[in-house]
C-alpha cells in the first residue's frame, strides 16, 4: 500500500513540474527559431540573441534593473537583519507578535495594493517617479522577506552563549559582531538572495511607481509583448531564466559549504571532548 502511494506521489510531482516548466521550455525552444514566429520551427539561429545585445536601450534597461535589484536587496538585507534582531529581543510577547503580524501582512498583501499605495504616497508628497521611487518601493517590500529569513536563525541560537559572553565582559557590539551575526549568516544570505530575486522580477509594484524615462525589465517585456510576439523577448527571457538558475545553484553550494563547515567544527569539538575524557 505504501509503495503504491509512493508511486502516485512521484507521478503527481512529475505532473506539477511538467506544468511549471513546459511553458518555459517552449519559450526557450522558440528563442532559437529562425522563422520569427512561435507557430512553426523553421530553423536554428542565434540571431534573436544577437538582437538582444545589439539593442542598446534594452541593455540599458537590463543594467538599471540589476542596479535596482542589487541596491534594494542590499539595503533591505541590512534593515531587515537589524529589524529581525530588534523583534527577537522584544521581551513583551504581545508586542513581539504584533510586530510579526505586521511583517507577515506585508508578505501576503497583493502587489497591486502595495504598488497603488506607494503611488498615492509619492504623488501626495510630490515625489518624482523614477529610479529612486522604484528603489524605495523595492526596499520596502523586500524587508519583510529578509526578516522572515533571519528570525528562524536567531531562534536557533543558544542563549547561554550570549549570557556567557556578557559575563566574560563582552560589550553589546562584540556580542553582535562575534556571536550573533556569524550565527545568523545563512539566514542573512538567504534573505539577500530572496530579496534580489523578488526585486529582479517584480512587475506589479514597479508598474505603479516607475516614471517616464525609467523602466525595468519586467515592465519593458510587458510593454513589448503587448505590441506582438517577438522572439527577442524569448531570447531575453531565456537569458534571465539561466541567470536565475545560476543564482539558485550558487546559493545551493553556499548552503552545502556552510553545512560542511558546521559539521567539521562539530567534529573537532567532539574530538576535543573525547581527548579530554
Amino acid at each position: 500500500m505504501t509503495k503504491k502511494n509512493f508511486k502516485w506521489s512521484n507521478l503527481y510531482l512529475l505532473l506539477v513540474f511538467v506544468v511549471l516548466y513546459a511553458p518555459i521550455m517552449y519559450l526557450i525552444f522558440y528563442s532559437f527559431n529562425e522563422g520569427g514566429t512561435m507557430t512553426s520551427f523553421t530553423g536554428f539561429t542565434w540571431d534573436n540573441y544577437a538582437a538582444v545585445f545589439e539593442d542598446t536601450r534594452l541593455m540599458g534597461i537590463v543594467l538599471d534593473t540589476f542596479l535596482v535589484a542589487l541596491l534594494a536587496s542590499l539595503l533591505a538585507t541590512v534593515i531587515g537583519t537589524f529589524g529581525a534582531i530588534g523583534i527577537y529581543y522584544v521581551k513583551n510577547r504581545k508586542m513581539r507578535n504584533t510586530f510579526l503580524s505586521m511583517n507577515n501582512i506585508l508578505l501576503v498583501s497583493p502587489d497591486v495594493i502595495i504598488g497603488a499605495s506607494f503611488l498615492i504616497l509619492f504623488t501626495f508628497i510630490g515625489f518624482r517617479l523614477g529610479f529612486t521611487s522604484v528603489l524605495l518601493s523595492h526596499v520596502a517590500f523586500s524587508i519583510p522577506i529578509v526578516v522572515l529569513m533571519v528570525l528562524p536563525k536567531l531562534q536557533e541560537m543558544n542563549p547561554t552563549m550570549l549570557k556567557a559572553a556578557q559575563d566574560l565582559g563582552a560589550t553589546n557590539l562584540q556580542v553582535l559582531t562575534k556571536i550573533v551575526l556569524p550565527a545568523i549568516t545563512p539566514g542573512i544570505l538567504a534573505g539577500y538572495f530572496m530579496a534580489f530575486t523578488y526585486s529582479l522580477d517584480d512587475f506589479a509594484v514597479t508598474f505603479f511607481v516607475t516614471g517616464n524615462g525609467f523602466s525595468t525589465l519586467a515592465v519593458e517585456i510587458y510593454s513589448r509583448a503587448r505590441q506582438g510576439v517577438s522572439l527577442e523577448i524569448n531570447a531575453l527571457s531565456t537569458l534571465m531564466f539561466l541567470f536565475a538558475l545560476i543564482l539558485v545553484i550558487g546559493y545551493y553550494f553556499i548552503q552545502q559549504y556552510n553545512m560542511s563547515k558546521k559539521h567539521k567544527q562539530n567534529g573537532k569539538k567532539n574530538a576535543k571532548a573525547v581527548t579530554l575524557l
